[in-house]
Protein backbone atom coordinates (compact mmCIF):
# COMPACT_ATOMS: atom_id res chain seq x y z
CA UNK A 1 0.00 0.00 0.00
CA UNK A 2 2.66 2.73 0.64
CA UNK A 3 4.38 1.82 -2.35
CA UNK A 4 1.39 2.39 -4.51
CA UNK A 5 0.99 5.97 -2.33
CA UNK A 6 4.63 6.43 -3.47
CA UNK A 7 3.79 5.66 -6.50
CA UNK A 8 0.85 8.22 -7.10
CA UNK A 9 2.65 10.67 -5.44
CA UNK A 10 5.26 10.81 -7.50
CA UNK A 11 2.67 11.12 -10.85
CA UNK A 12 0.66 13.57 -9.42
CA UNK A 13 4.19 15.62 -8.46
CA UNK A 14 5.37 15.08 -12.15
CA UNK A 15 1.96 16.73 -13.61
CA UNK A 16 2.85 19.94 -11.24
CA UNK A 17 6.11 20.44 -12.22
CA UNK A 18 5.46 19.83 -15.46
CA UNK A 19 2.51 21.74 -16.34
CA UNK A 20 2.88 24.61 -13.42
CA UNK A 21 6.50 24.82 -13.17
CA UNK A 22 6.55 23.54 -9.60
CA UNK A 23 10.01 23.47 -7.62
CA UNK A 24 11.96 22.69 -5.18
CA UNK A 25 11.88 23.51 -2.26
CA UNK A 26 8.06 23.52 -2.50
CA UNK A 27 6.22 25.36 -0.02
CA UNK A 28 3.36 24.08 1.37
CA UNK A 29 0.62 26.08 3.70
CA UNK A 30 -0.94 24.46 6.59
CA UNK A 31 -3.88 24.91 8.68
CA UNK A 32 -5.27 24.65 11.66
CA UNK A 33 -7.26 21.65 10.62
CA UNK A 34 -3.97 19.64 9.35
CA UNK A 35 -1.92 20.42 12.26
CA UNK A 36 -4.65 19.14 14.20
CA UNK A 37 -4.96 16.03 12.52
CA UNK A 38 -1.22 15.01 11.91
CA UNK A 39 -1.03 15.36 15.91
CA UNK A 40 -3.81 12.91 16.44
CA UNK A 41 -2.42 10.42 14.12
CA UNK A 42 1.25 10.92 15.23
CA UNK A 43 2.31 12.36 12.08
CA UNK A 44 5.76 13.85 12.01
CA UNK A 45 5.30 16.34 8.92
CA UNK A 46 8.99 18.13 8.99
CA UNK A 47 10.60 14.88 8.93
CA UNK A 48 7.50 12.74 6.91
CA UNK A 49 6.62 15.18 4.17
CA UNK A 50 9.71 15.74 2.12
CA UNK A 51 9.81 12.12 1.98
CA UNK A 52 6.35 11.79 0.36
CA UNK A 53 6.86 14.37 -1.97
CA UNK A 54 10.19 13.08 -3.04
CA UNK A 55 12.03 16.47 -2.38
CA UNK A 56 12.79 19.52 -0.02
CA UNK A 57 9.56 20.98 1.34
CA UNK A 58 9.41 24.51 3.66
CA UNK A 59 6.56 24.19 5.96
CA UNK A 60 4.53 28.02 6.27
CA UNK A 61 1.79 29.00 7.47
CA UNK A 62 -0.11 32.75 7.97
CA UNK A 63 -1.03 35.20 11.02
CA UNK A 64 -4.29 34.93 10.23
CA UNK A 65 -4.28 30.98 11.03
CA UNK A 66 -2.38 31.66 13.70
CA UNK A 67 -4.71 34.00 15.61
CA UNK A 68 -7.41 31.83 14.58
CA UNK A 69 -5.85 28.82 16.17
CA UNK A 70 -4.94 31.50 19.16
CA UNK A 71 -8.80 32.26 19.60
CA UNK A 72 -9.74 28.59 19.77
CA UNK A 73 -7.99 28.10 23.24
CA UNK A 74 -7.18 24.84 24.70
CA UNK A 75 -9.08 22.18 22.28
CA UNK A 76 -6.34 23.64 19.86
CA UNK A 77 -3.46 24.63 21.76
CA UNK A 78 -1.19 21.55 20.28
CA UNK A 79 -2.46 22.41 16.85
CA UNK A 80 -1.49 26.10 17.20
CA UNK A 81 2.33 24.53 19.17
CA UNK A 82 2.79 23.11 15.49
CA UNK A 83 1.80 25.69 13.73
CA UNK A 84 4.33 28.51 15.52
CA UNK A 85 7.08 26.34 14.28
CA UNK A 86 6.66 26.95 10.83
CA UNK A 87 7.66 29.64 8.60
CA UNK A 88 5.59 32.45 8.51
CA UNK A 89 4.37 34.24 5.17
CA UNK A 90 3.21 37.69 4.94
CA UNK A 91 -0.84 37.75 3.93
CA UNK A 92 -2.58 41.36 3.70
CA UNK A 93 -4.95 41.16 6.47
CA UNK A 94 -2.33 42.73 9.02
CA UNK A 95 -4.52 45.31 10.68
CA UNK A 96 -7.41 42.58 9.96
CA UNK A 97 -7.41 39.31 10.48
CA UNK A 98 -9.35 36.63 8.41
CA UNK A 99 -10.46 33.35 9.23
CA UNK A 100 -7.77 30.30 8.20
CA UNK A 101 -9.00 29.50 5.38
CA UNK A 102 -10.08 32.52 3.65
CA UNK A 103 -6.60 33.92 4.16
CA UNK A 104 -5.41 30.46 2.27
CA UNK A 105 -7.69 31.50 -0.29
CA UNK A 106 -6.50 34.54 -0.61
CA UNK A 107 -2.17 33.26 -1.13
CA UNK A 108 -3.33 31.59 -4.01
CA UNK A 109 -5.05 34.18 -5.66
CA UNK A 110 -3.94 35.05 -9.64
CA UNK A 111 -3.04 31.67 -11.08
CA UNK A 112 -0.55 30.54 -7.50
CA UNK A 113 2.59 32.44 -8.64
CA UNK A 114 4.29 31.39 -5.53
CA UNK A 115 3.74 28.17 -6.12
CA UNK A 116 1.89 26.88 -2.81
CA UNK A 117 0.88 23.79 -1.76
CA UNK A 118 -2.64 23.74 0.49
CA UNK A 119 -2.70 21.29 3.21
CA UNK A 120 -6.01 21.06 5.24
CA UNK A 121 -8.84 19.16 6.46
CA UNK A 122 -11.64 21.17 5.59
CA UNK A 123 -13.43 20.32 3.34
CA UNK A 124 -15.07 23.72 2.01
CA UNK A 125 -11.84 25.05 1.91
CA UNK A 126 -10.74 21.96 0.08
CA UNK A 127 -13.89 22.28 -2.95
CA UNK A 128 -12.29 25.61 -3.15
CA UNK A 129 -9.06 25.00 -3.33
CA UNK A 130 -10.22 22.86 -6.10
CA UNK A 131 -11.88 25.16 -8.35
CA UNK A 132 -8.26 26.97 -9.12
CA UNK A 133 -5.94 25.56 -11.59
CA UNK A 134 -2.53 24.71 -9.81
CA UNK A 135 -2.79 24.69 -6.60
CA UNK A 136 -2.05 20.89 -5.20
CA UNK A 137 -3.99 19.61 -2.14
CA UNK A 138 -2.91 17.64 0.73
CA UNK A 139 -4.94 16.02 3.47
CA UNK A 140 -4.81 13.28 6.10
CA UNK A 141 -6.60 10.11 6.08
CA UNK A 142 -5.92 8.13 9.10
CA UNK A 143 -2.23 8.30 9.97
CA UNK A 144 -1.22 9.24 6.51
CA UNK A 145 -0.91 11.90 4.18
CA UNK A 146 -1.94 12.32 0.98
CA UNK A 147 -1.32 14.56 -2.38
CA UNK A 148 -4.77 14.85 -4.04
CA UNK A 149 -5.17 13.85 -7.57
CA UNK A 150 -4.72 16.59 -9.96
CA UNK A 151 -8.59 18.89 -10.16
CA UNK A 152 -10.54 18.56 -13.09
CA UNK A 153 -9.76 22.26 -13.37
CA UNK A 154 -6.06 22.06 -13.75
CA UNK A 155 -6.56 18.98 -16.17
CA UNK A 156 -8.80 21.25 -18.25
CA UNK A 157 -6.23 24.50 -18.16
CA UNK A 158 -3.30 22.00 -19.26
CA UNK A 159 -5.32 20.71 -21.92
CA UNK A 160 -5.95 24.55 -23.34
CA UNK A 161 -2.20 24.96 -22.67
CA UNK A 162 -1.41 22.16 -24.78
CA UNK A 163 -3.87 23.11 -27.52
CA UNK A 164 -2.22 26.86 -27.41
CA UNK A 165 -5.51 28.59 -26.94
CA UNK A 166 -4.19 29.61 -23.01
CA UNK A 167 -1.17 31.21 -21.64
CA UNK A 168 -0.58 32.73 -18.48
CA UNK A 169 -0.58 35.75 -17.92
CA UNK A 170 3.21 36.08 -15.80
CA UNK A 171 4.19 33.85 -19.01
CA UNK A 172 3.13 36.31 -21.92
CA UNK A 173 4.77 39.28 -19.64
CA UNK A 174 7.75 36.91 -19.54
CA UNK A 175 7.61 36.29 -23.31
CA UNK A 176 7.07 39.64 -24.25
CA UNK A 177 9.88 41.42 -22.23
CA UNK A 178 12.12 38.71 -23.46
CA UNK A 179 11.21 39.93 -27.32
CA UNK A 180 11.93 43.30 -26.44
CA UNK A 181 15.41 42.37 -25.31
CA UNK A 182 16.52 40.57 -27.99
CA UNK A 183 15.03 42.83 -30.03
CA UNK A 184 12.48 41.00 -31.93
CA UNK A 185 9.57 43.00 -30.37
CA UNK A 186 9.13 46.93 -30.77
CA UNK A 187 8.76 48.93 -27.52
CA UNK A 188 6.11 51.28 -26.91
CA UNK A 189 6.53 54.64 -29.05
CA UNK A 190 8.42 52.70 -31.43
CA UNK A 191 7.53 52.91 -35.16
CA UNK A 192 7.86 50.15 -36.85
CA UNK A 193 9.47 50.84 -40.68
CA UNK A 194 7.91 49.28 -44.04
CA UNK A 195 9.81 47.53 -45.83
CA UNK A 196 10.43 48.50 -49.65
CA UNK A 197 9.52 45.07 -51.36
CA UNK A 198 11.89 44.67 -54.88
CA UNK A 199 8.88 45.47 -57.41
CA UNK A 200 8.84 42.57 -60.00
CA UNK A 201 8.70 43.11 -64.24
CA UNK A 202 5.23 45.21 -65.68
CA UNK A 203 3.16 42.13 -66.10
CA UNK A 204 2.08 43.48 -69.72
CA UNK A 205 5.26 43.70 -71.10
CA UNK A 206 5.68 40.42 -70.84
CA UNK A 207 2.75 39.85 -73.21
CA UNK A 208 3.29 38.32 -77.00
CA UNK A 209 2.87 40.60 -79.77
CA UNK A 210 0.00 40.04 -81.99
CA UNK A 211 1.35 40.01 -85.51
CA UNK A 212 -0.58 43.52 -87.07
CA UNK A 213 -2.55 42.67 -90.49
CA UNK A 214 -1.75 44.59 -93.43
CA UNK A 215 -2.38 48.07 -94.53
CA UNK A 216 -5.80 48.56 -95.46
CA UNK A 217 -6.80 44.56 -96.21
CA UNK A 218 -9.89 43.17 -94.22
CA UNK A 219 -9.75 39.38 -93.94
CA UNK A 220 -13.95 39.86 -93.69
CA UNK A 221 -14.24 41.64 -96.63
CA UNK A 222 -12.18 39.25 -98.23
CA UNK A 223 -14.35 36.08 -97.66
CA UNK A 224 -17.63 37.77 -98.44
CA UNK A 225 -16.41 38.00 -102.30
CA UNK A 226 -15.58 34.51 -102.32
CA UNK A 227 -18.80 33.70 -101.40
CA UNK A 228 -20.44 35.84 -104.17
CA UNK A 229 -18.82 34.33 -107.21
Amino acid sequence: MKLRRQKHAKKTMGFYKNNFHFRQPFQVLLDGTFCQAALRNKIQIREQLPGYLDGAAQLCTTRCVLKELESLGKALYGAKLIAQRFQVRSCPHHKDPVSGSACLLSMIEEGNPHHFFIATQDQDLANKVKNKAGVPLLFIIQNTMVLDKPSPKSLAFVQKLQTNQLVPEHQKQSIVQLKVKEGLAKQEGEKRRKRKRAGGPNPLSCLKKKKKTQEGQEPSAEKKKRRKR
